[in-house]
C-alpha cells in the first residue's frame, strides 16, 4: 500500500498529474489475496495475464506440458464452463483461449473471516501480447490473429454489447522487437492505420472502456494465481520469484525469510513509536528490499544478497529502539506471516518430471515463515473443508538458515496435510509471546 501511495506522490510532484488507478503489477503477477491491499491503496482495476482466468474454468482444456505449467489445482477451478475455446493459429499459443472471457470483470477474494473483497480485473491476452512484444505490427499479424478472436465470438453468438470484448497486449516494452524504436513509431503507426480501415476493432484505454462499459459488480469470478509467460511461464507457484523452494536451501526463500523478519520489526516500531527518528530511513530500506528484481535473478550473488543488505542496514538503525520497546513491554503488534506454500504443488495430482508429468504423492506439506520481535507462542494451520474446521500445530524449524549474512530471519514452519480432504481453504494463525494474534491470507488447495 505504501509503495503505491509513494508512487502516486512522485507522479504528482514530478508531472503535476494524478497517476492511473489501474495497476500493472510486475510481470502481471497477480494473486487474489492482493485485492484487499489494492483496494486500500485506491486501485480500481488490476491487469492480469488471461490464461489464469481460463484455467480457473471448471472445463479448462489443459494442453499438457507444452503449456509450461502443471494442470490447474482443482480448488482453483471454480468458474463456470464456457463453450468457445479457440486454438489460435499463425502465432505461438501453447493452449486454447476463450474469447468471451477477454473482458474486464470483477474478481473476488474471501478472507478468513468470510468477508468478500473485489476489484475489477482487466485481461492482458497471454499469447497475442507475447507476440506483439516481439515487434508489434509485422511480428504479430493483427488482422489475421485478432480476426480469429472476432470470428469465434460471431460463431458462438457470445457478443455482449453491454460488455464487449476488451483486452490488452502486454509487454515490458524493452525486450525483443518491442524494445526497438520502430515498435513505437513505424509498427504502432501501421496498427493505427489498419484500425482506421477495419471497423471490427477499436483502440481505446482501460479507463475509457470502464467508463463506457462498467462490469457488473454482482458477477464476481475467480482468477488463478500467476503471471505472464515471460516469467518462467507465469505458473501459479510464482517460481520466478520462488525458485528452488523444494531444495534444502533456496536463495529466494532466504530473501523472503529475511524480508518477513524485517517487515515485522519495522511495522512493530512504526505502530508503537511512529515519530521515531530512525523510522523514515528504515521504511525506505524496507520498500527498497521489496524490489521484485532481487528475486528475479536467482543464483547471482549480487542479487541474492540485496534483501539481506537492506535488512541489515535497517535493523541496525532500529535495534536500540526495539530493545527499549521490548523492555517496556510495549509490543502490541501481531506476528508477520508470509503466505504459505504447499509441496508437492498438487497433492495427489501431477508434478514435474524430466520433460514429462508424473503422479504426485497424495501426502502434502504446508510451509510458511513467521516472525515476531517478542517471540512466538504458537503457529497453527487452520483447514476448512466439508469435514469442518481442523487446527494443526505447525512445527518450528527455527530461523531459516541464511547464507547471505542476514542478522535476523523469520522462523520456518511446516505441517503435514491430511490425505483425501478434498477442496480445502486454509490459513495460518500465529500468536506471539504477548498474546498478539495474526491471521494470514485464506488460501485454497485440493487434497486428493
Amino acid at each position: 500500500v505504501r509503495q503505491i501511495h509513494w508512487h502516486r506522490d512522485v507522479i504528482r510532484r514530478a508531472f503535476g498529474v494524478e497517476a492511473s488507478r489501474v495497476l500493472f503489477p510486475p510481470e502481471t503477477a497477480f494473486h487474489v489475496r492482493m485485492i484487499p491491499a489494492l483496494v486500500e491503496a485506491g486501485v480500481t482495476a488490476v491487469i492480469y495475464d488471461s490464461i489464469h482466468r481460463f484455467r480457473a474454468c471448471s472445463d479448462y482444456p489443459y494442453a499438457g506440458i507444452g503449456e509450461g505449467m502443471l494442470p490447474p489445482n482443482r480448488a482453483e477451478q471454480v468458474d463456470p464452463p464456457v463453450d468457445d475455446w479457440l486454438q489460435l493459429h499463425n502465432i505461438w499459443a501453447g493452449s486454447k483461449i476463450s474469447p468471451r472471457l477477454l473482458r474486464p470483470e470483477y474478481v473476488g477474494y474471501e478472507d478468513a473471516d468470510g468477508q468478500l473483497h473485489k476489484i475489477i480485473a482487466v485481461p492482458a491476452e497471454r499469447y497475442i501480447g507475447n507476440e506483439d512484444a516481439r515487434g508489434g505490427f509485422g511480428a504479430l499479424q493483427y488482422p489475421d490473429v485478432l480476426g480469429q478472436v472476432y470470428d469465434r465470438i460471431v460463431e458462438t453468438d457470445s457478443f455482449d454489447p453491454a460488455h464487449p470484448p476488451f483486452f490488452l497486449l502486454h509487454s515490458d516494452g524493452d525486450n525483443h522487437g518491442g524494445g526497438a524504436d520502430s515498435y513505437y513509431h513505424h509498427n504502432t503507426g501501421r496498427l493505427v492505420e489498419w484500425l482506421q480501415q477495419d471497423d471490427r476493432f477499436e483502440l481505446t484505454t482501460v479507463e475509457d472502456y470502464l467508463l463506457r462499459f462498467p462490469p457488473d459488480p454482482d458477477a464476481v469470478c475467480h482468477i488463478e494465481p500467476g503471471s505472464w509467460a515471460g516469467a518462467d511461464n507465469g505458473d501459479p507457484q510464482f517460481m520466478k520469484w520462488f525458485s528452488r523452494y523444494d531444495q534444502s536451501y533456496s536463495p529466494d526463500l532466504n530473501s523472503w525469510a529475511v524480508l518477513t523478519a524485517f517487515q515485522n520489526r519495522v511495522h512493530t516500531l512504526e505502530y508503537a513509536d511512529p515519530e521515531n527518528p530512525a523510522l523514515a530511513e528504515a521504511i525506505r530500506l524496507l520498500l527498497t528490499a521489496e524490489t521484485s528484481c532481487y528475486w528475479y535473478w536467482t543464483g547471482q550473488t549480487v542479487w541474492d544478497e540485496q534483501v539481506t543488505r537492506a535488512a541489515n542496514l535497517g535493523n541496525a538503525l532500529i535495534d536500540s529502539a526495539l530493545d527499549a520497546l521490548m523492555a517496556a513491554g510495549h509490543d502490541h503488534s501481531c506476528p508477520t506471516i508470509f503466505p504459505p506454500w504447499v509441496t508437492p504443488e498438487n497433492p495427489g495430482g501431477k508434478r514435474w518430471g524430466q520433460g514429462c508429468l508424473l503422479d504426485a504423492p497424495r501426502e502434502g506439506t504446508a510451509h510458511c515463515f513467521v516472525a515476531d520481535v517478542s517471540g512466538l507462542k504458537r503457529v497453527e494451520l487452520i483447514l476448512r473443508s466439508t469435514a469442518g474446521e481442523q487446527r494443526l500445530p505447525m512445527r518450528d524449524h527455527g530461523p531459516y538458515p541464511s547464507q547471505t549474512g542476514a542478522r535476523i530471519t523469520a522462523n520456518y514452519f511446516t505441517a503435514e496435510l491430511p490425505v483425501g480432504l478434498g477442496d480445502v481453504r486454509y490459513f495460518i494463525e500465529a500468536e506471539d509471546a504477548r498474546g498478539n494474534v495474526a491471521r494470514g491470507a485464506l488460501e485454497r488447495i485440493f487434497l486428493a
